[in-house]
């Protein structure tokens, strides 16, 4: 493009003697009408043209067509202002009066370079297509992980129930208890699926235990509270080989731990045992307190509260306990709805669990405030 028509034609005519292929435009208005009704790959455009620029063909060009090479033509005293245009997108500069040897040579370069930057965005275009398609198929393949973590839950659970009939919902009850105690205290949204499962599966050690023991009516004599002390243990040992239960398998083995040292299996005391494993202590303690045992009748909701204050500072963590005291009593109402019904794997893997007081439904606060559920 030149809008001298002496300099149009005697380039058009070196070029077309090389062998190139070109056609002629006498301003930016013509140029893009030519470049939008036929494929071009390179652009050679004087830079200086009475009203119009060089600069405003560029700015179109490369805006509208970026794949196409752009070579700015100078005269000698616009050296400076052709090196601007480069960094202005330009692929090169050609200095009248033109050689053609030099043009070519400069041609090739731009073609050479447009054609490099083409195969890096086939490339990066194709390592985009790639990675998401890994990353579907991580996606559905976390997912598959996802559901059979969930139906081992819910088996073992169902198991659990199974075997210890009189205690069916404790698991859940204890579960909801846990993480709303956890939501209470705050600052364990990392720990919330380690002390969901473990809240879940924490008497799976009772499969083990003779139903002699497991369900005997009266208080058990010392020799049959060793043995069903042992359930911790005997749980542990089943679930820390699974590589997605192992650190719930703490919880399991510490849940029977007490604030002062006197709990068991290892006389954890104070901080030394495992902050989901406190947790889920006052919490399974307020729920085998409000539920009939074999033994004896269910304790009210206030006389259990009761005995839970007299333990703080002694058997129970103190912070956990006024985190405890802190549930209010619609959301011990709900819990005690959603004991049979509360989807396990929607519990766990929920960022930060809350209760729907409204249609008493349990609910996710990740799902509440818009941002997406794990």
């Amino acid at each position: 493009m030149d809008d001298e028509p002496s300099v149009r034609k005697v380039l058009t005519t070196l070029l077309l003697q090389a062998g190139v292929s070109c056609s002629a435009a006498a301003n930016p208005h013509e140029a893009l009408t030519m470049l939008e009704k036929t494929s071009f790959e390179a652009v050679i455009s004087d830079l200086r043209m009475g009203a119009t620029s060089g600069f405003d063909l560029l700015r179109e060009v490369r805006a509208r067509y970026p794949k196409v090479a752009f070579l700015m033509a100078t005269g000698v005293d616009d050296v400076r202002v052709g090196v601007h245009a480069m960094k202005e997108g330009a692929n090169d500069y050609l200095l009248k009066p033109f050689d053609i040897d030099v043009v070519l040579a400069s041609l090739q370069r731009a073609l050479e370079r447009k054609h490099l930057e083409r195969e890096v965005e086939n490339y990066r275009q194709h390592l985009e297509d790639m990675v998401s398609q890994r990353t579907q198929e991580l996606q559905a393949a976390m997912t598959e992980l996802e559901h059979s973590h969930s139906a081992t839950l819910e088996a073992l659970g169902s198991a659990i129930d199974l075997r210890d009939g009189p205690t069916a919902g404790h698991s859940r009850r204890v579960l909801l208890y846990s993480m709303k105690i956890a939501e209470k205290l705050g600052g364990l949204e990392n720990q919330l699926r380690t002390l969901g499962m473990g809240a879940w599966l924490h008497d799976i050690g009772k499969l083990a235990i003779p139903d002699a023991i497991l369900l005997k009516p009266g208080a058990l004599n010392a020799q049959e509270r060793q043995i069903m002390q042992r359930h911790v243990e005997i749980g542990y040992d089943l679930i820390k080989g699974i590589p997605f239960l192992a650190e719930a398998a703490e919880v399991i083995l510490a849940h029977h731990e007490r604030h002062n040292g006197s709990g068991y299996p290892r006389g954890l005391s104070g901080e030394g045992s495992p902050v989901c494993a406190r947790i889920f202590a006052v919490a399974d303690s307020f729920d085998a307190m409000t539920s009939d045992r074999p033994y004896r009748s269910a304790l009210s909701p206030d006389t259990a509260r009761s005995v839970i204050l007299s333990g703080r500072g002694e058997l129970f963590c103190p912070e956990i306990v006024d985190a405890f005291l802190a549930v209010d009593e619609d959301a011990r109402q709900l819990i005690s709805a959603g004991s049979q019904t509360a989807s396990i794997n929607k519990i766990i893997s929920g960022d930060r669990l809350g209760f729907d007081l409204r249609s008493g439904a349990l609910t996710s606060r990740a799902t509440q405030s818009g941002m997406p559920a794990s």
